[in-house]
């Protein structure tokens, strides 16, 4: 038997309801910066899930210090959004996370955003001690979705498992997907709380899609037997 023990998480979409405040607080970063947002909100949506300062980094043609300006002024916007209480938990995200855990199974959550705007999502949640372990992309030396690292820096970090087939991924957007395949993960879930369609989320390689994260330790049961 396979048991999966390490589950990596997506947070914004996934874990977490945000009601679309990435493309709100994106829209107040533009307008901070005499930018105008609709000309950026397709890549913006195309590439839900990825390191916010490599979405920037593109947007600015690779004008570094525009993007850093840009990615200060996005992260500024979503803490104000998050610290109004327009965020919430994803109906039964953590019961699920709190069954994973029960059964003897490590979680993390990992984020495209900064750390800093990490810490207010878990702060706003009170969601400090829900898990054993939180990354965003300057944690696994600087790449974020679609790029594996981060999947496989909870493996480094946490010792959870010996072999990436024995972990299981979940995310709403195709990038949380392709971060998945690529590490090797034995299970990687498409949930259809967040920013893509089972469509996009199957073209990019999710071994299931589920209505939601809630769905999660039942199919890694299911998988297991």
């Amino acid at each position: 038997m396979t048991h999966m023990n390490l589950v990596v998480l997506d947070m914004a979409g996934t874990t977490v309801a945000d009601g679309g405040l990435v493309e709100q607080a994106f829209t107040v970063a533009a307008e901070r910066l005499g930018e105008d947002p609709a000309t950026m909100i397709d890549h913006v949506r195309a590439t839900m899930g990825e390191s916010k300062i490599s979405v920037f980094r593109h947007l600015f043609g690779g004008d570094e210090t525009r993007a850093q300006e840009a990615n200060l002024a996005f992260e500024a916007a979503y803490g104000e959004l998050v610290s109004g209480g327009l965020i919430a938990p994803v109906p039964g995200a953590a019961e699920a996370i709190a069954d994973l855990r029960g059964e003897g199974r490590t979680v993390v959550l990992t984020t495209g955003f900064a750390r800093v705007t990490q810490e207010a999502v878990l702060d706003a949640l009170g969601w400090r001690d829900l898990v054993e372990l939180t990354l965003c992309p300057a944690d696994a030396g600087g790449r974020g979705r679609p790029h594996p690292d981060m999947v496989l820096a909870a493996l480094l970090r946490t010792g959870a498992v010996d072999d990436v087939r024995r972990i299981a991924v979940a995310g709403d957007t195709s990038y949380d997907v392709l971060s998945g395949v690529r590490s090797g993960a034995g299970i990687v879930a498409g949930v259809l709380t967040g920013a893509h369609d089972g469509a996009a989320l199957e073209e990019h390689g999710a071994t299931h899609v589920l209505a939601s994260v809630a769905e999660l330790p039942g199919l890694i049961r299911e998988y297991e037997a």
